[in-house]
This record gives structure tokens, C-alpha cells and sequence, in this order.
């Protein structure tokens, strides 16, 4: 069976992480793929080509669509405007395709004449509205009900999210299946050779410095780490530092301040966004990969500390479980005292750093995109013959 696609694209705004990283990757493993007949890419109503999207990628800085973001997730008026206007642009545009499928890699269903496939990443605008801007949770209230009912099938990164999605919505397990991300091969154990270029610009070394990787915002539970960090023995959390990496997010400002004066008293190093091609190297360099996230959809960085052969000391909640199986140290992250604890004995334990370590990268490996691309394809080809 060959599928006409239309993927939807909005998602994929630099810095390319997180759901611009998925749909980045569907739109990249997507082309070309034997079932997959035609493939087009959607965006706001237009129309995109893939050497756009390459463009995106390899951007540094924001664009149009990242604006209208940020102006969705702080202004009330702006989300009601855009929840009214918007579908019907869409419409129109769509009006002509009902032969073909329509999967949105985010969240949000247009209204579309054909078969359509949403990807539900998480409910933390349900479960924990507080980790949002007020305007992203009543746009997210507004919105997300009707890619439900225009929805044929329904696609969650992990079973923890499928499970949530069939308990708050009422949604029929038949119609929703539990595709895992994959990392980029890209992550994986480095030579002191090849760390060096990137660890000495940045005046790191390597095996001598912790790592947390993630926007800076509440629901990354950045300041419980960071409380948890600063209650190591002294001589400790100075030999191996701190080191975040992660774009300023929401309601970030106070973590910041704590940020600041922890990078002034020489514990830590705050990155700001690092460039997909450095992440490799700065993860591969890691002691301990630190992410006590209070809630994941998946947890893409945690898999990608894994493949890097980083032991790994994450949260015993959502989805992260799922990822690590039994090779990583959980915690619970609304306790500083047990994130402390794993930070301690993470940074020490040899024995315990060399098991997670190994066991992480083995689990890692089945992990892939082409496994992700396989298995989403799958649901393309039930829904479609459905239809026939």
C-alpha cells in the first residue's frame, strides 16, 4: 500500500530540540521511505520544501514561526484570534487533499477532508498546568479536543503517555499506539582525541564535569538539582562541576539567578543553547549525565546520554522508567535529599559508574530512528486500510 503523506512541519523552528527534533527527524526518514508514495510538508498554512526545513535546522537563531509561538504562549487575545482564524486558513488550503493522510507531529489536527494521525508528546498541560504560561494551557484546553475529534488514530512516544491519554480522554486503546523516539547515531562513546577540540574552547575535561541538558524551566526541576548539587561535599562539587545546557524557557528567570551565582562561586558552568553538531562531544565527555525531570513525555536527552555511554542519574516518573530500563539511578525528583544522595554516590561509586554505563549503552541501541520511522509508518498503513 503506498500513502500519499502530508506532514505537518510547525513544529520544526530553530533551535531544532525536543518535538521540532521528532517531527525534524519523521520529515528526514519519511522521504524516500518504500511506503510512502508522495510526501509534502505543511506549515501554518503553507506549503514547505525539504531544503526549508534543512535551513531550519541548521539555523541559529529564531524565525516568524518561533515569534508566533512566543506570542501564543503569553498573550490570551493572540490565542483566541489564532484558535478562530487559523483553522479555517487551513481549511482552505486543505480543501483538496482528502485523499491523502495527515499526521501533525504536534499535538494539533487541522481541519483536513481525509484520514488524519496526531502525535500526542505528553499531557503536562492537563496533569500539571502549572509547568505553563496561562495562555498556552487555555490554547492547549481549546485546541487539543478537537485534534481528538478529528483524529483516526493517535501516536504517544511511551506507553506511560498512551496510558494517560486513555484514562483522561476516555480514548479507545485500539486507536492509539506507543512509538519510542530514537537517538542520532551521532551520540556515542568518544575518544579523548575527539573531545578535545569542543572541551577546550569550552574550558572543560573530560570525565571531570556533570551534565543536565533541557530548556530552563519548571517542569525541569532545575532548581531542586540545583539545591541538591550545592549540598555535595565541597572539594566534590567543585572537582566535578555542574554544566547546563539548555535555552532560557518559561518562567525561568528565578532559576537564573541561582544559575548565576552558582557559576560565580565556580561550581558550575551555564551553556545557554549548545549547537546539535557539539551536543555529541559534550555529552560524551560527561561523568554523570543529572535529569530529574518532575514530568517527560519520553526524556530524548536521557537516551542520548545512554548511547554516549553516560551512566545516568533520572527521575522515577512518566516516562523515564520506560527509557532506562533498569541501567540508571532513579530518584525521586521531589526529593533533594535522594537527588543529592544519587549525585553523590554517581559521582564516586566506580563500580556502579562502569555497570550504568555499559547497561545504558547497550539498552540505547534499540533506540533508532529507523525503528521509529518503521513503526509510525505501520500505523500510517492500518489507518489507511481502514479507509479502503
Amino acid at each position: 500500500m503506498s500513502i500519499d503523506l502530508i506532514l505537518g512541519v510547525d513544529a520544526i523552528t530553530p533551535p531544532v530540540t525536543g518535538i521540532g527534533r521528532y517531527a525534524f527527524e519523521l520529515a528526514r526518514g519519511l522521504n524516500g521511505n518504500r511506503h510512502v508514495d508522495a510526501l509534502r510538508y505543511f506549515s501554518l498554512g503553507r506549503w514547505v520544501q525539504w531544503s526549508s526545513l534543512l535551513a531550519l535546522e541548521n539555523a541559529d537563531s529564531g524565525t516568524q514561526a518561533q515569534s508566533l509561538r512566543s506570542v501564543l504562549a503569553g498573550n490570551r487575545l493572540a490565542v483566541r484570534a489564532f484558535f478562530h482564524l487559523m483553522p479555517q486558513v487551513f481549511r482552505w488550503q486543505l480543501r483538496r487533499h482528502g485523499h491523502a493522510l495527515f499526521h501533525s507531529p504536534n499535538y494539533f489536527l487541522p481541519p483536513f477532508p481525509g484520514r488524519a494521525v496526531a502525535t500526542v508528546h505528553d499531557l503536562s498541560h492537563v496533569l500539571y498546568p502549572e509547568f505553563h504560561p496561562l495562555a498556552r494551557v487555555e490554547y492547549m484546553n481549546r485546541a487539543f479536543p478537537d485534534s481528538l475529534r478529528r483524529a483516526d488514530h493517535l501516536i504517544t512516544d511511551a506507553e506511560s503517555v498512551r496510558q494517560e491519554v486513555i484514562q483522561q480522554f476516555g480514548w479507545s486503546p485500539e486507536r492509539i499506539t506507543a512509538v519510542p523516539l530514537g537517538v542520532d547515531p551521532k551520540f556515542h562513546p568518544r575518544s579523548q582525541g575527539e573531545l578535545q577540540p569542543l572541551l577546550q574552547i569550552l574550558g572543560l575535561v573530560s570525565g571531570q564535569y556533570s551534565l543536565c541538558v533541557g530548556t530552563i524551566e519548571p517542569r525541569k526541576n532545575i532548581d531542586r538539582l540545583l539545591t541538591a548539587y550545592e549540598s555535595l561535599p565541597q572539594g566534590l562539587r567543585y572537582q566535578y562541576p555542574l554544566v547546563l545546557a539548555g535555552a532560557p524557557g518559561w518562567n525561568s528567570g528565578p532559576t537564573h539567578e541561582r544559575v548565576k551565582k552558582a557559576q560565580s562561586a565556580g561550581w558550575l558552568l551555564y551553556l545557554a543553547f549548545v549547537p546539535q553538531d557539539d551536543l555529541p562531544s559534550l555529552y560524551a565527555g560527561a561523568r554523570l549525565f543529572a535529569y530529574p525531570s518532575l514530568y517527560e513525555g519520553f526524556g530524548l536527552p536521557v537516551l542520548e546520554a545512554m548511547a554516549s555511554g553516560v551512566p545516568v542519574v533520572t527521575s522515577d516518573t512518566a516516562s523515564l522508567p520506560e527509557v532506562v530500563g533498569d541501567t540508571a539511578w532513579l530518584v525521586n525528583p521531589q526529593d533533594t535529599d535522594s537527588i543529592a544522595s544519587a549525585l553523590e554516590q554517581g559521582l564516586q561509586d566506580e563500580a556502579w559508574r562502569t555497570n550504568a554505563g555499559d547497561r545504558g549503552l547497550a539498552r540505547a541501541l534499540s533506540f533508532t530512528w529507523a525503528n521509529c520511522i518503521d513503526k509510525t509508518v505501520s500505523v500510517y498503513r492500518q489507518v489507511m486500510g481502514e479507509s479502503s
